[in-house]
Protein backbone atom coordinates (compact mmCIF):
# COMPACT_ATOMS: atom_id res chain seq x y z
CA UNK A 1 0.00 0.00 0.00
CA UNK A 2 0.89 3.45 -0.80
CA UNK A 3 1.53 5.85 2.25
CA UNK A 4 1.73 9.47 1.59
CA UNK A 5 4.21 11.66 3.69
CA UNK A 6 3.75 15.16 4.66
CA UNK A 7 0.78 17.10 3.80
CA UNK A 8 -0.35 14.64 0.58
CA UNK A 9 -3.27 12.70 -0.27
CA UNK A 10 -3.37 9.44 -2.54
CA UNK A 11 -6.80 9.90 -4.78
CA UNK A 12 -8.14 7.00 -6.85
CA UNK A 13 -9.92 9.17 -9.75
CA UNK A 14 -13.51 8.42 -10.75
CA UNK A 15 -13.37 6.71 -14.39
CA UNK A 16 -13.45 9.12 -17.01
CA UNK A 17 -16.98 9.26 -19.03
CA UNK A 18 -16.44 7.82 -22.40
CA UNK A 19 -17.80 10.07 -25.45
CA UNK A 20 -18.78 8.51 -28.23
CA UNK A 21 -19.35 10.70 -31.39
CA UNK A 22 -21.94 9.83 -34.22
CA UNK A 23 -20.72 6.10 -33.07
CA UNK A 24 -16.96 6.41 -32.62
CA UNK A 25 -16.00 5.56 -29.29
CA UNK A 26 -12.98 8.18 -27.94
CA UNK A 27 -9.94 6.21 -27.16
CA UNK A 28 -8.66 6.33 -23.52
CA UNK A 29 -5.93 8.38 -24.39
CA UNK A 30 -8.59 11.28 -26.16
CA UNK A 31 -10.97 11.17 -22.63
CA UNK A 32 -10.63 14.08 -20.89
CA UNK A 33 -9.29 13.79 -17.03
CA UNK A 34 -11.67 12.89 -14.27
CA UNK A 35 -11.38 16.05 -11.79
CA UNK A 36 -13.08 14.19 -8.49
CA UNK A 37 -11.98 11.13 -6.77
CA UNK A 38 -12.26 9.06 -3.53
CA UNK A 39 -9.53 9.80 -0.82
CA UNK A 40 -7.33 6.58 -0.60
CA UNK A 41 -4.61 7.79 2.06
CA UNK A 42 -3.98 10.58 3.41
CA UNK A 43 -0.27 12.13 5.04
CA UNK A 44 0.19 12.84 8.40
CA UNK A 45 0.56 16.67 7.64
CA UNK A 46 3.06 19.41 9.20
CA UNK A 47 3.39 21.50 12.16
CA UNK A 48 2.50 24.22 9.66
CA UNK A 49 -0.46 21.75 7.69
CA UNK A 50 -3.44 20.35 9.79
CA UNK A 51 -4.98 17.72 7.48
CA UNK A 52 -8.76 18.44 6.54
CA UNK A 53 -9.31 15.83 4.36
CA UNK A 54 -9.95 11.73 5.50
CA UNK A 55 -9.96 8.25 4.17
CA UNK A 56 -13.06 7.78 1.97
CA UNK A 57 -13.92 11.46 1.40
CA UNK A 58 -15.08 12.33 -2.13
CA UNK A 59 -12.97 15.21 -3.62
CA UNK A 60 -12.58 17.33 -6.25
CA UNK A 61 -9.61 18.78 -7.53
CA UNK A 62 -7.84 20.63 -10.68
CA UNK A 63 -7.35 19.37 -13.95
CA UNK A 64 -3.51 19.46 -13.61
CA UNK A 65 -2.99 18.52 -10.02
CA UNK A 66 -0.87 16.27 -8.42
CA UNK A 67 1.16 13.45 -10.29
CA UNK A 68 -0.23 9.96 -11.67
CA UNK A 69 1.40 6.88 -10.25
CA UNK A 70 0.00 3.32 -10.90
CA UNK A 71 0.79 0.59 -8.21
CA UNK A 72 -0.88 -2.59 -8.20
CA UNK A 73 -2.24 -1.94 -11.97
CA UNK A 74 -3.90 0.49 -10.84
CA UNK A 75 -3.87 4.67 -11.27
CA UNK A 76 -3.90 6.77 -8.55
CA UNK A 77 -3.42 10.70 -8.38
CA UNK A 78 -0.78 12.12 -5.12
CA UNK A 79 -1.13 15.73 -4.56
CA UNK A 80 -0.50 18.01 -1.62
CA UNK A 81 -3.66 18.71 0.20
CA UNK A 82 -3.55 22.22 -0.87
CA UNK A 83 -4.17 21.24 -4.33
CA UNK A 84 -7.60 19.86 -3.59
CA UNK A 85 -10.61 22.14 -4.54
CA UNK A 86 -13.21 21.21 -2.50
CA UNK A 87 -15.14 17.77 -0.43
CA UNK A 88 -18.40 16.65 -2.03
CA UNK A 89 -20.42 16.15 1.17
CA UNK A 90 -23.12 13.70 0.81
Amino acid sequence: MIKPLSDRVLILPNPAEEITAGGLIIPDTAKEKPLAGKVIAVGPGTKDVTMEVKEGDEVLYGKYSGTEVNYGGTSYIIMKQSEILAVVEK
